[in-house]
């Protein structure tokens, strides 16, 4: 009981540490413009994550606590060790050049490290919430999207502190929002979702020497990525800058985002498939099955269950539905391996006991 507490204000402290140094350095009014300026990209980004998780979503308080680890306490590492290597490689290498050391090196490889470390967290502590491909992509984007966002605070207050809202053509706030919260609001969630990859790509694997080099693999290309694109604004003009912006990230999202079509397609097909056994074993009522079968018919059926029963209904409703998907995926994963666990026969428990509940709320 006491670890979950010390955790929480530990990441507290983090976030008011994060919040006095960001105020320290370019005042109150400018933090509160980078706040605002910071909320829509921030919510656009975690709003196409949540889309991504919608068969399956996620327990709330992980997300919540996740996005709060890359925002206060990610950041806060990343800041003290990048500003250390800067610190260091002006040190060794003359003034001016720490700037480029801590963007090209120690960036790319602490950021994306820290950032991660919610994906290998909730493998390790609560495995049963990682299914795969998609959970690894969501709790990694989620995280990246709280570093983010709380980097965009810093670097458009900055932007107004120096040079004011500016004309969106010149330095200042809008032109920072059109790089950061226009052009490139998915950049750091793109990164450290190759890692996220990495770790849903073998989350099922029995070997071990893949469960560590793939994860490790994809890190390493997320740093790389994460390096490039420092490069390309540090380094480059804006030509330089371009280019990798359109031939080199614009691809890599395209294929991420179809990747994550795909797999969203797959969740359906196993969902699907595996329907009509769960109603024959009498785990769910055959009139179920068109409606557990897509994501529209989902949303009816809860929409449906808020309108006649309540909040509470469509809430039972909602936990059932993800119950049954569960209990969908277990089943995908007992045939590959050859034979059902205690983890399949606890589900089936957890989904009598979703329908069991969802019913008695709808009848009431």
């Amino acid at each position: 009981m006491l670890l979950p507490i010390a955790g929480l204000v530990g990441v507290a402290l983090c976030g008011l540490l994060v919040l006095t140094l960001a105020t320290v350095r370019v005042g109150v009014v400018a933090v509160a413009i980078g706040v605002v300026a910071s909320t829509l990209p921030v919510t656009l980004v975690v709003a196409a994550f949540l889309w991504i998780d919608r068969w399956e979503p996620e327990p709330a308080k992980l997300l919540l606590l996740t996005f709060a680890w890359g925002a206060f306490v990610a950041t806060l590492t990343a800041l003290l060790i990048n500003d250390t290597a800067e610190a260091v490689g002006d040190l060794l290498l003359g003034t001016g050049s720490g700037g480029k050391v801590s963007a090209l090196v120690s960036a790319p490889l602490v950021e994306e490290a820290v950032k991660a470390v919610p994906v290998f967290a909730i493998l390790l502590r609560r495995s049963q919430e990682f299914d795969g491909l998609v959970d690894g992509i969501v709790y990694a984007g989620i995280s990246a999207a709280g570093f983010a966002f709380t980097e965009n605070i810093y670097y458009f207050g900055r932007a107004f502190a120096e040079y004011g809202f500016g004309d969106g053509a010149s330095a200042g706030v809008l032109a920072a929002f059109l790089l950061r919260g226009v052009l490139s609001p998915f950049a750091h969630p793109l990164f450290t979702v190759l890692t996220g990859i990495g770790v849903g790509l073998v989350v099922r694997a029995g070997r071990r020497s893949l469960k560590v080099l793939v994860p490790l693999g994809a890190y390493l290309c997320a740093v790389f990525l994460h390096a490039l694109w420092n490069a390309a604004a540090t380094l480059g003009g804006a030509a330089t800058f371009l280019d990798v912006y359109f031939l080199i990230m614009v691809p890599i999202f395209i294929a991420v985002l179809l990747l994550v079509l795909w797999q969203r397609r797959r969740e359906q097909r196993i969902i699907a498939a595996a329907l009509p056994q769960l109603a024959a074993n009498g785990w769910i009522a055959r009139s179920e099955v068109p409606l557990l079968a897509s994501l529209r018919g989902r949303r009816r059926w809860r929409g449906q269950a808020r309108k006649e029963s309540g909040r509470h209904a469509a809430r039972a409703v909602a936990a059932y539905q993800a119950s049954v998907t569960e209990l969908a995926f277990q089943r995908r994963w007992s045939t590959e391996e050859g034979g059902t666990s205690g983890r399949h026969d606890d589900l089936v428990d957890v989904v009598m006991q979703a329908r069991a509940e969802a019913v008695r709320l709808a009848a009431r």
